[in-house]
């Protein structure tokens, strides 16, 4: 076992996929010389050369372009969106290109790129460096997106994003990029990445997260016993496809259902959970399945996120409605 943040997991995972395969690329802002703004490319160029850890120019699109023209020809680019505000000029590319050129041609063209992106906030940074993007991907047919919350996962699902054949998106939460973990790098008995994973077992009330949340999660179930309540946590891990049987199992047998993401609630990924969850086990749910994010406002100045950003009273005082029905 190793002891790594999940920046140095997700470095050594891209790290060991490009020992394996020399057809993996890395390209991205900064993410060379510098080894990127959160250090999670740091000393791949050194060590692979330039002609594999490409520093591009600021053009996003240019970025997701040149990926999909390197796919075609074979690669496996893995493609660095420096901050999650910044994806959108990119958007064109990777919803009207990526997800739809395999299709269009029956199957017979692949594009095994991935989209890396740093999301969410808590890190203090100005406007456009801590949005939570996902539910624009999610509604995209043919993208993968998946989101790592801890350093085992995060080593694990992005070599299984660079090996998979279809695009990924895949999240980062990069106030999560410090945290540390024990990491066992030389196994290779990883849980499918589109599969959600129960992280804490419970009987009263199920907590449902992705990315950053899961670990707020955590410690709401924790804080929780004081109150005799027994709460269990999925991480979803993959939000396209959704493990629908995972989700639905645990909401079966808890009978409450909380849907947790830093993403505003209105038209956020947590109302498909929601409506899921409540047309798969509507006869086991003894309150209504909530949903505890963001407001309806853009992100606010860094000084006021700590009132936007779900936090454990939020998530509690959502386990206390759930219990008060």
């Amino acid at each position: 076992m190793t002891i790594l943040t999940l920046a140095k997991a997700l470095n050594e995972g891209m790290r060991k996929a490009m020992e394996d395969d020399s057809k993996v690329l890395v390209m991205g802002e900064d993410v060379g010389k510098l080894g990127g703004v959160f250090r999670v490319t740091d000393g791949l160029q050194k060590d692979f050369g330039e002609q594999r850890v490409i520093d591009t120019p600021l053009a996003e699109s240019g970025i997701i372009g040149t990926a999909i023209g390197l796919a075609l020809r074979g690669y496996r680019p893995v493609c660095e969106i420096q901050f999650d505000g910044f994806v959108f000029p990119a958007a064109d590319q990777i919803i009207t290109q990526l997800a739809k050129m395999p299709l269009r041609s029956l199957g017979k063209l692949r594009l095994p790129v991935v989209v890396r992106i740093p999301c969410g906030g808590g890190i203090g940074a100005v406007e456009h460096h801590s949005e939570s993007p996902e539910a624009y991907f999610t509604h995209t047919a043919g993208l993968r997106v998946v989101a790592c919350s801890n350093p085992v996962d995060g080593y694990a699902m992005i070599q299984q994003a660079i090996r998979c054949e279809d695009p990924v998106v895949f999240f980062e939460p990069k106030r999560r990029y410090w945290e540390k973990a024990e990491v066992d790098v030389d196994s290779s008995d990883w849980t499918p990445f589109d599969e959600a994973k129960v992280v804490r077992q419970g009987t009263d009330a199920t907590l449902l997260a992705y990315g950053p949340m899961v670990k707020t999660c955590l410690e709401a179930a924790k804080a929780s016993e004081d109150d005799g309540r027994s709460l269990e946590v999925v991480d979803l891990r993959s939000l396209n496809p959704l493990d629908v049987s995972k989700v639905t199992e645990s909401v079966r047998r808890t009978g409450r259902c909380i849907v947790v993401h830093e993403a505003p609630v209105y038209n956020g990924f947590g109302a498909e959970i929601a409506a899921r969850v409540t047309e798969e086990c509507f006869y086991n749910l003894q309150s209504p399945v909530l949903r505890v994010g963001g407001p309806s406002t853009p992100y606010p100045p860094s000084r006021l996120e700590d009132h936007y950003l779900p936090d454990l009273d939020r998530v509690l005082h959502a386990v206390d409605r759930a219990f008060a029905f």
